[in-house]
């Protein structure tokens, strides 16, 4: 295709509010263009991109017996109500009404769409295992868009879901669908790690995220260096070491702390190390209040309170709940009161001896605090986020940290839906029971621009060739002149028999070519320069920058040799 018919408007500068390295590199290369916030248009290059990517994904869905389908965007809100989401998804759910008052959703997911369709479809185990997947535009309305493809508001996704009359073709299925990930985003250039996480919204029991390692990556990964194990850190398990610091038990004392309202500030005043101060934090779960306790110098997960409450309604008190509760701020509560509140409290809080709480009066904490004596624990429990360094619960190791953008996520969602919605199957003895579900998410733009993100140096992107927009790049360097022009015309004409061709035509100036060259970042350069007239032309890997004066007669084998080496 020539240049000069193909729009890809490059850019010298981009927006300054554009953070990561990807989303500077797509505007700048010419890959897309902001319509809005969080809202994108997906110009030629990069839809030559995407095309790419979907047809790596179809082929390996494909090859596991996946069927595509396409389901509506716009869904009607009595879908959602049946699965009980409407209500608890949150503001991310893009809500709208239709002129005759019904009200619609933008598809963030399909769980219910794809779940009504096969309930009135499927009756038998016999029909079963089944796989239906799409390739299609979602909705989120985030607080905060950012990081270009990577956090948008509309997005391009591969979500599958799969059907099944037990537990061992469900794991069947999820472990297909995990390998086809796995091959997906290596056959796109991609470095993603699968790890243990949190089902959030979707729901379901089990679930593996696959993370493109990135320094610009929203969630954390905590790995192992010396076994496959990792984990988002929602997920992390902390393991349980018996504590180290036993002392004598001491009297009780109250003192006053002025002005303290945070742990570490009560360990500065006290002079005491922070993993000696303990945190008090109220919740409500299922309306119920209770009281948290860490140590200082760690931080609640939220994400495994849920877990061990099996219940997605936890939130933390308000400050004129916690006043009315126990009479004190935030920063001066403990767990010594007469109030029928149950108390949990992490697992590294066992065995201390003498910890300091708060004394619920603003101002004042109380130390040489021990459970059995001044106050009981209900229960013991992982509650928090692993530290750096700490020992994993797989026992190979020490906790290590990575940043990683979340590209893909495969869920086993059991019967969350098929329950709600009444979708069951007969199975062989005859029985009706609810379908036992699967779901199976790709980001394809957040992939776009992870290949992006790991793939660029200081110059532009170095598209890995499975995805590349084109095969080779075929730069004329001076139009005007006769020789470079008719040999760039005889070259692209030849060139075009093997390899996806881009060929700048355009009447610039050379610098503008190779800096828009770079940008771009097609696996292999063909430049058509000063020895135009003696049939001899430059070609340049893109990866690795190697380059060879190489005669026309012979370019054709050659730019074969050297494609085949480019991963």
């Amino acid at each position: 295709m020539k240049q000069s018919k193909v729009f890809i408007p490059t850019m010298k500068e981009v927006p300054a509010g554009a953070e990561a390295l990807s989303h500077r590199l797509l505007l700048k290369a010419g890959l897309i263009k902001q319509s809005t916030s969080g809202i994108y248009s997906y110009l030629p290059l990069a839809t030559r991109v995407l095309n790419n990517l979907e047809a790596i994904i179809r082929e390996e869905m494909e090859s596991i017996d996946a069927v595509e389908i396409l389901m509506p965007a716009l869904q009607q809100a009595e879908l959602w109500e049946e699965s009980g989401r409407w209500g608890s998804y949150g503001a991310e759910l893009m809500r709208l009404t239709d002129r005759h008052g019904r009200e619609f959703a933008l598809g963030p997911t399909h769980e219910e769409v794809v779940t009504s369709i096969v309930r009135d479809e499927l009756k038998s185990y016999k029909q079963l295992p089944l796989t239906l997947f799409q390739i299609q535009s979602k909705y989120r309305d985030e607080k905060r868009p950012r990081f270009g493809l990577l956090r948008g508001r509309e997005f391009i996704m591969k979500d599958a879901y799969s059907f099944h009359v037990d537990e061992e073709s469900l794991d069947a299925t999820y472990q297909d669908m995990y390998e086809a990930y796995k091959r997906i985003f290596s056959r796109s250039g991609i470095n993603a790690r699968p790890v243990l996480a949190d089902s959030g919204a979707i729901g379901g029991n089990h679930t593996h995220e696959f993370m493109a390692l990135s320094d610009i990556g929203e969630d954390t990964i905590v790995y192992s260096e010396n076994s496959d194990y990792a984990a988002n850190i929602e997920k992390a398990e902390v393991l349980y070491e018996p504590n180290e610091k036993h002392q004598p038990v001491e009297a009780l004392a109250k003192i006053e702390t002025p002005n303290v309202h945070t742990a570490q500030e009560l360990a500065d005043f006290l002079d005491r190390p922070l993993d000696e101060i303990t945190k008090s934090m109220i919740f409500k779960v299922d309306g119920e209040f209770i009281m948290i306790l860490v140590r200082g110098h760690h931080e609640i997960n939220d994400v495994k309170l849920k877990s061990y409450f099996e219940t997605d309604n936890i939130e933390l008190a308000t400050q004129s709940e916690i006043v009315n509760l126990l009479g004190a701020n935030p920063g001066s509560l403990g767990p010594i009161f007469e109030k029928d509140i149950k108390i949990y409290a992490d697992n590294a809080l066992q065995d201390l001896n003498n910890i300091v709480v708060g004394a619920n009066e603003d101002g004042y904490h109380l130390v040489n605090a021990n459970v059995g004596r001044d106050f009981n624990v209900d229960a013991y429990g992982d509650f928090r986020f692993i530290l750096e360094g700490e020992p994993l619960a797989d026992g190979s190791g020490k906790a290590h940290f990575a940043e990683g953008i979340e590209v893909g996520q495969v869920f086993k969602l059991g019967t969350k839906y098929s329950e709600a919605m009444n979708a069951t199957i007969l199975d062989n003895q005859g029985k009706a029971k609810p379908l036992l579900m699967g779901c199976y998410g790709i980001g394809v733009s957040r992939t776009l621009s992870a290949i992006v993100e790991q793939n660029n140096d200081d110059n532009g992107i170095i598209w890995p060739k499975s995805v590349a927009p084109f095969d080779l790049h075929l730069i004329t360097l001076n139009p005007k002149k006769d020789e470079q022009r008719e040999l760039g015309d005889q070259l692209y004409a030849s060139l075009k028999n093997s390899f996806d061709v881009l060929y700048d035509d355009r009447k610039e100036r050379a610098g503008v070519k190779f800096n828009d060259a770079d940008l771009i970042g097609l696996p292999v350069r063909v430049v058509i320069g000063k020895n135009a007239a003696e049939g001899i032309v430059e070609v340049k890997r893109r990866d690795t920058g190697e380059s060879e004066d190489v005669h026309v007669d012979d370019l054709v084998d050659y730019a074969k040799a050297l494609y085949e080496k480019v991963k």
